[in-house]
């Protein structure tokens, strides 16, 4: 396949965090940006703003501009203390230690992937893949990992060599799916907060006995959520109950085979 003018032209340099703040918008997370390890940008030499390079199947228009575009950002962070899937990932080599221990050797040999960010116009030409690909050796340590709820919808580290880990769901989501279940509310059915509130509604409109059943099991649910506990039935409770149910994150590790272990 052809590859686009512009794919071709572009370039991964040491970024700034100019760079992540011009298309930080673009990310589902919050833009602002705590402290970070490292910052990459992926510029676009002399090409304009205003092209779109999907416009046309053999690349972009070239025009001269001063500067460099931003097209893409990759933000590295140092690790947190814990993650729930970290020692099943590295076989345990951070399991068993005393806290101080274990973070001097966490942060010695771990980065994280906090931030991918491709301009719009540039999505769907494997520029995310690429920025992960090419700078996880960069960080030269043995482990480069990362957390990401879209990952189930984009699974864009594993195509850059990343592998994949599934976190258990918990007993308290498992008790609740299948309590929806028992009240006719499908698996499938609990990405749709509207649908699932219709169903409810339908139940209190003819007095279903399910209901106390089912709101019974989704107080029980919100007793670990503070004073999300207090919510009352509506549309936006069953929002959070859902969101708690289907955004699991979605761990990711890669290996390096070029770098020891640091002790």
């Amino acid at each position: 396949m052809e590859t686009c003018t512009v794919t071709r032209n572009l370039e991964i340099v040491p970024g700034t965090r100019a760079d992540y703040e011009s298309l930080s918008h673009y990310h589902y997370r919050e833009s602002h940006l705590g402290p970070c390890a490292a910052i990459f940008a992926l510029k676009a030499p002399n090409f304009m703003l205003g092209v779109n390079p999907q416009d046309k199947p053999g690349g972009l228009r070239e025009t001269v501009s001063a500067g460099h575009l931003t097209v893409g950002v990759i933000v590295y962070s140092m690790p947190t203390a814990g993650a729930q899937m970290r020692n099943i990932a590295t076989g345990g080599v951070f399991a068993g230690l005393d806290k101080s221990t274990r973070l001097k050797l966490i942060n010695k040999n771990i980065r994280t992937i906090s931030r991918v960010i491709i301009e719009p116009r540039f999505r769907s030409l494997g520029l995310a893949v690429r920025l992960v690909r090419e700078t996880m050796p960069i960080m030269n340590v043995p482990f480069v990992e990362a957390l990401a709820v879209m990952g189930r919808a984009n699974p864009f580290f594993e195509k850059a060599g990343l592998t994949r880990y599934d976190a258990p769901i918990s007993a308290s989501c498992v008790r609740l799916i299948e309590a929806f279940s028992a009240v006719g509310v499908d698996e499938q059915d609990l990405i749709d907060p509207q649908l699932v509130q219709q169903k409810m509604d339908s139940m209190l409109d003819t007095r279903c006995s399910m209901l106390d059943f089912i709101e019974c099991e989704m107080t029980r649910f919100l007793q670990g959520y503070g004073q999300r506990r207090l919510m009352q039935p509506g549309i936006e409770r069953t929002r959070f109950i859902l969101s708690k149910l289907t955004d699991r994150p979605v761990y990711y590790l890669w290996k390096n085979t070029n770098s020891e272990l640091r002790i």
